[in-house]
């Protein structure tokens, strides 16, 4: 077989924002509390409660984003019950998962401490589902106001002097299903009268993101961005727009919603219908940005994918609604093939956040409730292993050939995936390569146009088997390691690719 990826090294194309290697931290499960945060009390080494180990974790793969505080959760949180002394702070029934009394220790400033400890800019799910404008409109006054306001004033009595920066604000989460149960057509009136309260204080300038689809529900992005383009009353001219982003929420699992998959045991039939579920964010993608182009050509609008990943039947013997999952070498394929997307739809994605960061579904992080061990994820190596991409410039990449295929239910699906992007020095660029096939290596050439490629070196993630994972007791079974499979062809480079392997080329430009 014979495959050639055509890098056009001359070519680039709109920026990939580092935002797209976003994440998300909710109160599920071990996410907030066990993994954010253990207290000031607690024997995990910590700052102000908040654990070192996983700050330092995340700061190593430049998390560029947190999202918080869900998810569901965010529709039936209120902020104010988060704030001032933690002794005081009244309690809550976390309802979406596990019914679990929720004590509100970690609440605004724990949040904004935790996000200036990792260098992230915070993104905060504003509640539309059970909150009201008045609330969303003061929170945002508590954050980022300087002078003697009422919200201001609160917010030095409860121990912070100076406003906060708060870069992106969610106008509601799921509004169609847990955020409301609402109609397309209303909650996109809500979202123009939230987003006008969300008030721009002190030069923070909120990029405003209203809640989107779920899945390929095209109804609900056009009901979407037809209210964004009303005049509403606004002077002639260009419409004013009340948001600057609309969300999209997908999942991929082998099973269905009654019974996902075994996050460890599973067959090559189930592997391979994770990857074509997996593959269909590139036709959600498409779809909705061709939706969001009828109206706003200019893409003015940005598509924020702020739940994605795969989800899997809980750990045995957990609890069911703490959505604890393993998170083996196919994750991490799953996670290699997104980015590969969002790469490639660059000028419309401007952000991505991972369901979720610690403990909960495609977690970069797990940590061990007896022995508060950590351990990087597979799929903390993928983020590893893309730094080099963060605010690069897209390269256009062309697969020739016989590029490698498979079958999952009848359908076809290829089994090679690529992207590429230059720096914004030009200096250097990185090309990703995802080997998909679970049994066979593949070999291809890189043929590398417009630049003179001075040097060379290459990563490789793979594992002996697709169903590898890390754990207390082998936290590097799934590790990135130096790869030595890229030779020198008249081209460019031969690589060779492992079966079931994910490999990263940096490319030293003359």
């Amino acid at each position: 077989m014979s495959c050639t990826v055509v890098v056009d090294l001359d070519l680039p194309g709109p920026r990939i924002s580092r935002h797209v290697y976003g994440h998300f931290a909710e109160h599920l499960g071990r996410c907030i509390y066990g993994g954010f945060f253990v207290g000031e009390d607690s024997d995990v080494p910590n700052v102000r409660g908040i654990r070192q180990d996983v700050v330092e974790a995340l700061r190593a793969i430049k998390i560029p984003n947190l999202r918080w505080p869900g998810g569901c959760f965010a529709d039936d949180y209120h902020w104010r019950d988060g704030i001032g002394p933690r002794a005081e702070r009244p309690r809550m029934v976390n309802s979406h998962w596990g019914d679990v009394v929720e004590d509100n220790s970690f609440g605004t400033h724990e949040f904004m401490d935790l996000c200036e400890m990792l260098g992230a800019d915070a993104y905060i799910s504003g509640n539309i589902g059970s909150g009201t404008v008045r609330e969303m409109s003061e929170w945002i006054e508590y954050l980022t106001r300087a002078d003697d306001s009422p919200m201001a004033t609160l917010r030095r009595e409860n121990g912070r002097d100076e406003p906060w920066q708060v870069p992106f604000w969610g106008l509601g989460n799921e509004a169609w299903g847990c955020g409301g149960n609402m109609k397309a057509e209303f909650f996109a009136d809500l979202a123009r009268q939230y987003a006008t309260y969300v008030r721009n204080h002190n030069g923070n300038n909120p990029y405003r993101i209203a809640a989107g689809a779920n899945a390929g529900d095209y109804a609900w992005t056009e009901a979407i961005m037809k209210s964004a383009f009303q005049r509403g009353g606004a002077a002639e001219g260009e419409p004013h727009v009340p948001f600057q982003g609309i969300s999209l929420h997908y999942y991929t699992m082998s099973g269905n919603w009654s019974d996902k998959g075994s996050a460890t045991e599973f067959s090559r039939e189930e592997y391979y219908r994770t990857i074509r579920k997996a593959q269909h964010i590139r036709t959600l993608v498409a779809g909705h940005s061709a939706v969001m182009d009828a109206y706003d050509p200019q893409r003015r609008i940005g598509l924020v994918v702020d739940e994605w990943g795969t989800w899997w039947n809980v750990e045995p013997g957990t609890n069911p609604g703490f959505l604890y999952q393993q998170n083996t070498l196919r994750d991490a394929l799953v996670a290699s093939l997104h980015f590969d997307v969002f790469h490639d739809f660059a000028d419309r994605v401007v952000m991505a956040n991972i369901a979720q960061t610690v403990n909960v579904l495609q977690a970069m992080i797990l940590t061990d409730p007896d022995t508060g061990a950590l351990v990087p994820t597979p799929t903390y190596h993928v983020y590893a292993m893309n730094v080099g991409h963060h605010d690069a410039s897209a390269l256009r990449v062309t697969l020739q050939g016989e590029v490698p295929v498979g079958e999952s239910d009848g359908e076809s699906i290829p089994l090679l995936s690529a992207s590429a992007s230059v720096a914004e020095s030009g200096g250097s660029a990185l090309v990703s390569l995802s080997n998909l096939d679970a049994d066979g290596e593949v070999t291809l050439v890189l043929d590398l146009r417009g630049r003179t490629v001075a040097g060379h070196s290459a990563t490789v993630l793979t594992a002996p088997d697709l169903a590898t994972h890390n754990s207390p007791e082998a936290p590097d079974a799934v590790a990135p390691a130096a790869f030595d499979g890229v030779r020198a062809h008249p081209k460019g480079l031969e690589v060779t690719l492992p079966a079931h392997s994910y490999v990263t080329v940096a490319l030293d430009l003359a």
